[in-house]
């Protein structure tokens, strides 16, 4: 199995359902149908201590293989195709392989009791299949929402919640590509990451919207995420995530976002491919308190690397997927040019803490290797802590993020050895007009800004240029020659007018040594 087969697996064919007129209400066979009831089962689970949910997974569910689980289909009517007003249909997602931790899930008019009789088995893995009544409650493994996102009359996938606290979604026109988290513990940190589990998913209304919860359990915390879904152009998720620690919590993830980044021409590349780029996502931008916008290409890094930028009140982060053309990747398959961004903006006050980024190597586009969450600065006492945002899954490219006043937009950094004395890296980076334009602003007079730390002093060749006299695009470029004894550096670079003002986003780089030791 990897992880393309995974995204595949996670999509069915579109079938058109009966459809109600009117929004409608929860049922009433869990008694979480409200808000306010999840909210209070994720605050009496914290009362006691973590009790994991027992795995019941019955022949033949507990021994899947990624082929086998797919050829358990929901049935139209059954746990396929179940209306939710006349905007959205739900598909209930069989248990085992991957999934074996069992999640119950309350539809508004509809029966969600487990039953063997709601899916169809592929007899090239099952035969006989299951017979009525031979296996007990199992769960599900998730919840998968569908939504007319991209033209009317065809009912394509809008949002799938499923595995661990896992969920992504899709905006008009794009394929599954990043995901997200309710929540992250110990990400990054010294010893093994606690990923907390949905026990529950309960629709409590469904309109022109959404409106859902999630129960979430851990050893250290319980947790309802409620939430508001808008496909659309962009898709939006208006969330509150209500956690309840068990005991001191210092390395909680709010807002998790995890991709997979494997290369581009930033390098040092390491990775054989024929492909010029693959990745979900290539950029970290962080809109910060102080009203800076901070552009960080992300790394495959030859080591596992954290990176935390220290902010009070963010106006914004996410992982961004700029390229937007075919030529960009060369891969029909994975399609990556169509791969959406991922938005959010914090609501209300959250303090003190820093955006911060896990890097792990990878060898290839099969695993998740990024990680971007917000993590306060004080610890979470025991007791309730609220986070509420908006979670914005947009279009790839630039242009999708929220608009800023710089006069540029970073489009692509590259890098590769300086092909002169081959001793340092020449790293170049493009930038686009923004709205604004920038015809009036003469290259020459735009500063390089470096800074004052420790690798500005190995910085030469510095210059800004345009790339062609009919382009408007503009290129930054300098060679970075570290000393044989440095082995990482944080790269930064302002663009300033003589004024003094900002002229495109900080851009950030975190440079360590090539698998080889090289440059």
């Amino acid at each position: 199995m990897n992880r393309r087969h995974f995204l595949n697996g996670v999509c069915a064919a579109a079938l058109a359902p009966v459809l109600t007129s009117r929004p409608v209400q929860a049922s009433t066979s869990s008694g979480l149908t409200t808000p306010d009831a999840l909210i209070q089962a994720a605050r009496d689970l914290a009362q006691h201590p973590y009790a994991p949910r027992p795995q019941v997974l019955a022949p033949p569910f507990d021994g899947l293989t990624y082929d086998s689980h797919r050829g358990i289909r929901p049935r139209t009517g059954h746990a396929a195709d179940l209306a939710l007003g006349p905007d959205f249909v739900a598909d209930l997602l069989p248990p085992g392989w991957l999934f074996a931790d069992p999640v119950s899930i309350d539809l508004p008019g509809h029966d969600t009791e487990f039953s063997a009789q709601m899916f169809s088995f592929d007899p090239r893995y099952f035969s006989p299949a299951p017979a009525q009544g031979s296996l007990p409650d199992m769960g599900f493994s998730g919840l998968r929402l569908r939504h007319q996102l991209n033209r009317a009359g065809n009912w394509d996938e809008v949002l799938v919640l499923q595995g661990a606290s896992y969920f992504r979604a899709l905006a008009k026109d794009t394929v599954y590509g990043l995901s997200a988290r309710a929540l992250s513990l110990g990400t990054g940190g010294p010893t093994p990451e606690e990923f907390p589990v949905t026990r529950h998913i309960s629709v409590f209304e469904a309109g022109e919207s959404l409106h859902f919860g999630c129960l979430i359990d851990s050893p250290r915390a319980s947790a309802a995420l409620i939430a508001t879904l808008e496909p659309g152009q962009t898709t939006a998720m208006d969330c509150t995530l209500h956690l309840f620690a068990r005991t001191r919590i210092d390395d909680a993830g709010i807002a998790p976002l995890t991709s997979m980044f494997q290369h581009n021409a930033l390098g040092p590349a390491a990775i054989d491919d024929f492909r010029p780029a693959v990745h979900d996502s290539d950029v970290l931008v962080i809109d910060n308190g102080a009203g800076e916008r901070l552009w960080r290409p992300l790394a495959n890094p030859a080591r596992v690397q954290v990176s935390a930028f220290v902010d009070t009140n963010p106006r914004g982060f996410g992982l961004v997927q700029t390229p937007t053309a075919f030529s960009d990747f060369h891969d029909q398959e994975g399609a990556y040019h169509r791969r959406p961004t991922a938005w959010v903006t914090p609501q209300g006050d959250w303090g003190a803490g820093a955006v911060t980024l896990l890097e792990i190597p990878t060898p290839n586009e099969f695993a998740d290797n990024i990680v971007a969450f917000w993590r306060p600065a004080a610890a979470l006492e025991v007791g309730e802590h609220r986070f509420a945002y908006r979670l914005d899954w947009c279009a790839p490219g630039p242009a999708s993020l929220p608009a800023q006043d710089d006069a540029l937009l970073a489009l692509r950094s590259a890098s590769g050895v300086e092909p002169n004395l081959a001793e340092g890296r020449l790293f170049v980076i493009d930038f686009v007009p923004a709205a604004t334009g920038i015809d009036a602003i003469a290259p020459a007079s735009v500063q390089l800004d470096f800074g004052d730390d420790g690798a500005s002093s190995y910085i030469t060749g510095a210059a800004f240029y345009r790339l062609h006299t009919d382009d408007p695009a503009l290129r930054a470029s300098f060679v970075f020659t570290p000393p044989d004894d440095m082995d990482v550096a944080e790269l930064r670079l302002r663009l300033r007018l003589p004024d003094g003002a900002l002229l495109a986003p900080v851009w950030l780089y975190r440079w360590t040594r090539s698998r080889e030791g090289g440059v």
